[in-house]
This record gives C-alpha cells, structure tokens and sequence, in this order.
C-alpha cells in the first residue's frame, strides 16, 4: 500500500519503475547468456569446475547489474535535464531522490518476481522438502531471502544514486560489496542462518543509511511513530 501511494503521485514514477525492471532483465539476460556458455563450454562431470563457474555467474551477475544501475542513472540525468528545458518554471516535475526510490523498487521487484518463478518451479516437484534429510525450512526462507532483497534493492537505489549525484564513489563501491556479500553468502545455504541473519543485519544498516541520505533524522522518526504533523 505504501508502494501505491508513492508511485501513484506522478506519472513518471510509473515510466521510470517500468524502465528500470526493463534494465534488470536485460542485464539478467547478458548474464545468463554469458553463463550458459561457460557452462557449454566446459566439462560437465568436473563438479568442482561447474562450481567455479556458478560462483562466477553470480558474481558476475551482480557486477553487471551494477553497471546497468550505473547506466540507468546516467539516462535519468539526461531525462531530468530535458524536463528542466521544457519546464516553464525551469524546475524538474520529480527530484532524483524520487527517480532514485523508484527505481530501487523496480529493480527489487524483478528481482523478486524472478525468485519467486523459481521457487514455483522447484515446489512443482517429483519429491518432497526435505525427504533425504535435507531442510524443510526451504520454501520459508527462500521467501524471507526473496523479501530482504526487494527492500535491500530499494535502499541500494538510493544509496548508488546518491553516489553518482555527489560523486561519493566510496558509496557507490559500498552498494557494489553489500550486493556481492548478499549474493555470496546465499552460497552457504542450506546452513540459511549463515545467508539470512548477515543479510537481513545489512538490510537495516542500508536502510537506517538511505534513511538518513533522504533527509530523515531521529526526530522525524520519533514524529512518524507518534503521529505527529
């Protein structure tokens, strides 16, 4: 609800969320392609190599998903500075703190949506959770993992486009290393407490961080809980 309400107050946020998942899938796509011919190209009885090569897929992922966020930012500039020019009053109709915002949720969302596919396909069987031992927490905690990168993907949004604007690259390269510790420690399931707790402890740093770059500060929050104008 919160979400609607946001995106619901200008038009362009709805452009911008539908671009920014148009950017996610194609650098989905640009990675897949890249790791299906690794995979091809390779040995498929050497286990450990088709290990290496996973590790690189995901990793590589991440980085090429940052370059198209870096990419995304680029082509906001240049559209916000066309809206300046036609605007009458010389200023633009959304701040790129909004357009940061909106595209975190649009690059969350897909990211979501992907992982839940996944999880559908898997839960369609031949076999049940857990039959040879394994957990049979996995369907739980793969919606809680799925859940803290939409809002991490949010907060990554804010924090890189914040980064760009002010040319804090420290910020940019601490989204990059949060986006690659999530991602690899998803390595250490099934042992999920070793994937969830770091992530969901990263989340609320990035968080209380994109919280405090869009101008928040405690007494807002303290007025928020309270209700407070």
């Amino acid at each position: 609800p919160v979400l609607a309400l946001v995106l619901a107050q200008h038009r362009c946020q709805h452009l911008s969320l539908s671009c920014r998942a148009f950017f996610w899938l194609v650098s989905l796509l640009l990675s897949s392609l890249i790791w299906f011919i690794a995979v091809k190209a390779s040995d498929p009885r050497d286990e450990p190599l088709q290990k290496g090569l996973l590790i690189f897929g995901v990793m590589f992922s991440v980085l090429l998903q940052e370059v198209f966020r870096f990419l995304y930012y680029k082509l906001l500039r240049k559209a916000i500075e066309g809206l300046v020019a036609l605007s009458e009053d010389g200023c633009s109709p959304i701040s790129i703190q909004q357009m940061a915002y909106v595209a975190g949720v649009g690059f969350g969302l897909m990211s979501g949506a992907f992982s839940m596919i996944n999880l559908l396909a898997d839960s369609l069987g031949p076999g049940t959770v857990g039959i040879h031992g394994d957990s049979q927490l996995y369907f739980l905690t793969s919606a809680f993992m799925t859940m803290v990168l939409i809002f991490l993907h949010t907060f990554w949004g804010i924090l890189f486009f914040h980064g760009c604007e002010y040319r804090r690259w420290w910020e940019i390269t601490a989204v990059v290393v949060m986006h690659l510790a999530v991602s690899g420690s998803t390595f250490c399931n099934p042992l999920y407490v070793g994937s969830l707790v770091p992530s969901y402890l990263l989340m609320a740093a990035a968080a209380a961080w994109a919280y405090l770059l869009s101008g928040g500060s405690a007494q807002n929050l303290r007025r928020f809980l309270l209700c407070k104008s």
